[in-house]
């Protein structure tokens, strides 16, 4: 019996040797990938890395990041995403926190190799969020980012990249359409022109499409989308908003965070497909004096002439704040430049970024937001002039640097955007530790911590940041996505004009003696002015004159008249009108005060109903406080495109002058209506989309995401918060010019959007 017993023990052992050995064994496959290394699991989530050791808890794998041989909690991804990063936090050292806390200056990425400037600020300043710009292509980007990911993954506690992007899928007018071939990246409206579909499926599939090409480029968050709500319509930042609506900013907003954060079959939403949505600009930097934009020190105020700020907040926390997707709410939000003139209840007037009221008691305490806060770029920076383009530290010009990284940390910032030092970081840290003490500055700092690798963790880069350049190269612009974006393109056109149905020009019906011929169209060469480029930076180009769009494409279409005699119709393309940013350094020199109108005609302008006294102003290297322009004249830069409309007009006689003006903001459009027979307006397409349209290939569905003023003194009379406010325009045909007006071939659209946003119907 004993033996029968001893028999049976090491039967049972035996067996859990067995066991043990088993689960001790490798339920996985590695594989080498193209430049790392790939840990295909079934019960798990798919590994890559280059150099840390892997660790093999009860068969399955894990990263050994911290290079110590055991599992720690942050290591596991069998716990949640909040339980790893708050162990996490509590591991790291403030050098290392005050890495995390930076977000970078703008990245090139014209090869795929690492600078010598990154590889400083992620080795010695712990920097892990690149804002990556221009890239080479797709493979270079996927080769760029794995580059990335493999240094930093050698380095502490291998936190991954957060690399992130401004939004990149807007097209230009002279983009190839290629849809069959694929492309650099799938081609969209701009969110103006997205908001001109009103459609949030639409948008929703957007942010779908352009995160997995996102994601396959190596980049986890979006700085996007812009919510501002554009209730100035002078402001050079509307074409990057859903426009001047509430509801429909709230309901884009929500559809476009949802599309971007979503990654589908997921419990908790957030998977190998998800990027961060860092929206912005809280609290809306909509609402700017005079139009001018607090880029520059002269923009620098937000004002609420019609007491509408609660409005200005409803697309953030009714719409990214309130997704229907798993994903929750957006995972970071970016506050404006500006100094919400008059918010503070306690009278403090800084910038949103160093408001412990606009961050603190409203945007967490209030509306309950509980992620990221990240500074707008430069906020720490000096600003050496009112003009310059450099520092943008509002309200708090006097304090230096690392008092002013103090001051955004008390407010409640957790990074700051466009600073690749940690110096200034580190100095708010000892600063917090004089004022407060050890534990509560670090305390402060895991807060912010914790924030921040969440990002990292939910979106899987602690598992696998590596991406595959061959699939890169056959995802990103695929043709597929490509008639996507084009698609969208289409429907975000609005017509407003159709006198008589002159359109849709149809290529094979001329108006003459020969029935079967084609078209004969005039396209004026339009005059390119010579222009500093946006922020005086971007877009910069000498004086010409030049055809607005190819003849090649042209052809396609309709025979090339040299002449509007020989021409059936013609088609006049132009841009809205142009008169600068609101502020002029010869008028400053001359003894004024520098500030000046923002015109939306094309005529010169006299700003005679304009306030006689700012509603806010000041600054430190000003030695007075009223802004106002109030008697000043401007003129616009691009004039001739008025000009080029009342030729052709005088040109054509009695046939029919079509214009197609690329708009990025509301304007004027009493002085060119009458000579048109027909008028498109387009928010950023391809210029092959104008013609499926002129052509009717396609059937114009925009709708106006803005209202178009009568004139200018409805814009100087209108307050700068308060969306709908303005008189419109009433063309020849008697349509009036409203918020969600638009035409398709049989007349005035009247459909579910209009019923649902329209104000009139």
């Amino acid at each position: 019996m004993k033996r029968f017993s001893m028999l049976t023990v090491l039967a049972v052992a035996w067996v859990a040797l067995l066991v043990v050995a088993s689960a001790c064994g490798r339920d996985w496959e590695e594989k080498q990938a193209d430049g790392y290394k790939l840990i295909v699991q079934p019960n798990g989530p798919t590994l890559g890395y280059t150099s840390v050791p892997i660790l093999n808890i009860q068969g399955r794998a894990f990263k050994d990041l911290n290079r110590n041989g055991e599992l720690d909690p942050y290591e596991n991804w069998r716990r949640p995403a909040w339980q790893r990063a708050d162990d996490l936090a509590r591991r790291l050292s403030i050098e290392e926190i005050a890495g995390l806390m930076l977000y970078s200056a703008h990245q090139a990425v014209p090869s795929p190799e690492i600078t010598d400037s990154q590889r400083k600020f992620l080795a010695e300043d712990n920097l892990r969020a690149v804002l990556v710009t221009t890239v080479a292509s797709p493979e270079v980007a996927a080769r760029w980012n794995n580059n990335v990911q493999a240094f930093v993954e050698a380095l502490g506690k291998g936190i991954p990249a957060n690399n992130s992007s401004d939004p990149r899928n807007e097209t230009s007018a002279t983009a190839e359409f290629n849809a069959g071939s694929g492309g650099q990246i799938s081609l969209w409206p701009s969110p103006l022109g997205l908001a001109a579909t009103f459609d949030a499926d639409l948008v929703r599939q957007f942010g779908a499409t352009a995160s997995k090409e996102y994601r396959a480029l190596g980049i986890a968050t979006a700085l996007s989308p812009q919510i501002d709500l554009a209730t100035e319509p002078r402001w050079n930042r509307f074409n990057g908003t859903f426009g001047e609506d509430p509801d429909l900013d709230t309901d884009l907003a929500r559809a476009y965070v949802d599309g971007f954060q979503t990654t589908p079959g997921i419990r908790t939403g957030w998977g190998a497909e998800s990027v961060n949505a860092m929206v912005k600009h809280w609290p809306s930097g909509g609402p700017e004096e005079g139009g001018r934009d607090a880029h520059f020190n002269y923009g620098k105020y937000a004002v609420y002439p019609g007491g509408q700020f609660r409005a200005h907040l409803q697309a953030f926390i009714k719409g990214a704040f309130h997704l229907r997707g798993r994903t929750g709410s957006a995972s970071a939000v970016m506050p404006y430049y500006t100094i919400s003139a008059g918010i503070d209840p306690d009278g403090k007037n800084v910038g949103n970024n160093f408001s412990h009221y606009i961050i603190t008691k409203l945007l967490r305490n209030r509306y309950g937001f509980e992620g990221v806060v990240c500074t707008d770029w430069g906020v720490t920076h000096d600003n050496a002039g009112i003009e310059r383009f450099d520092g943008k530290c509002w309200g708090v010009e006097t304090l230096t640097e690392a008092e002013r990284h103090y001051e955004a940390l008390k407010a409640g910032i957790d990074q700051f955007g466009g600073n690749n030092d940690m110096g200034p970081v580190l100095e708010a840290y000892r600063m917090w530790v004089r004022d407060f003490g050890e534990d509560a500055a670090r305390e402060r700092f895991e807060q912010s911590a914790v924030r921040l690798l969440l990002n990292i963790f939910r979106t899987g880069l602690f598992e696998n940041p590596y991406v595959d350049p061959a699939t890169t190269a056959a995802l990103v612009g695929n043709p597929a996505f490509m008639q996507q974006g084009y698609d969208a393109q289409l429907r975000s056109v609005v017509m407003v004009k159709n006198h008589d149905k002159v359109l849709p020009q149809i290529p094979g019906q001329a108006g003459n003696d020969e029935g079967q011929a084609r078209l004969k169209v005039y396209v004026p060469q339009r005059h390119y002015p010579a222009f500093g480029g946006r922020f005086g930076l971007f877009g910069a180009h000498p004086d010409y004159w030049a055809y607005p769009i190819e003849r090649t494409l042209v052809e396609q279409y309709y025979d090339w008249a040299e002449t509007p005699a020989e021409a059936d119709f013609a088609l006049v393309l132009i841009q809205e009108p142009y008169s600068g940013t609101g502020y002029d350094v010869k008028d400053r020199e001359q003894g004024g005060n520098g500030y000046v109108p923002i015109s939306l005609q094309y005529l010169p302008y006299t700003a005679e109903f304009a306030r006689a006294k700012s509603l806010a102003g000041g600054d430190p290297k000003e030695t007075f406080t009223n802004r106002s322009y109030k008697g000043k004249t401007v003129t616009t830069d691009n004039a001739d495109d008025l000009n080029s409309v009342i030729v052709a007009r005088k040109a054509m006689g009695h046939k029919p002058v079509v214009v197609v003006i690329s708009a990025t903001r509301p304007f004027v459009p009493a002085e060119f209506e009458p000579y048109a027979d027909a008028i498109l307006v387009h928010f950023g397409v391809q210029n092959k989309a104008v013609l499926d349209l002129v052509s009717g290939a396609a059937e114009p569905s925009g709708l106006l995401p803005m209202q178009l003023p009568a004139d200018m003194r409805t814009v100087e009379e209108q307050a700068e918060d308060t969306p709908h406010d303005m008189r419109c325009h009433v063309d020849a045909d008697g349509n009036t010019y409203d918020f969600a007006y638009g035409l398709n071939w049989q007349g005035v659209i009247r459909d579910a959007r209009t019923r649902k946003y329209s104000k009139r119907f």
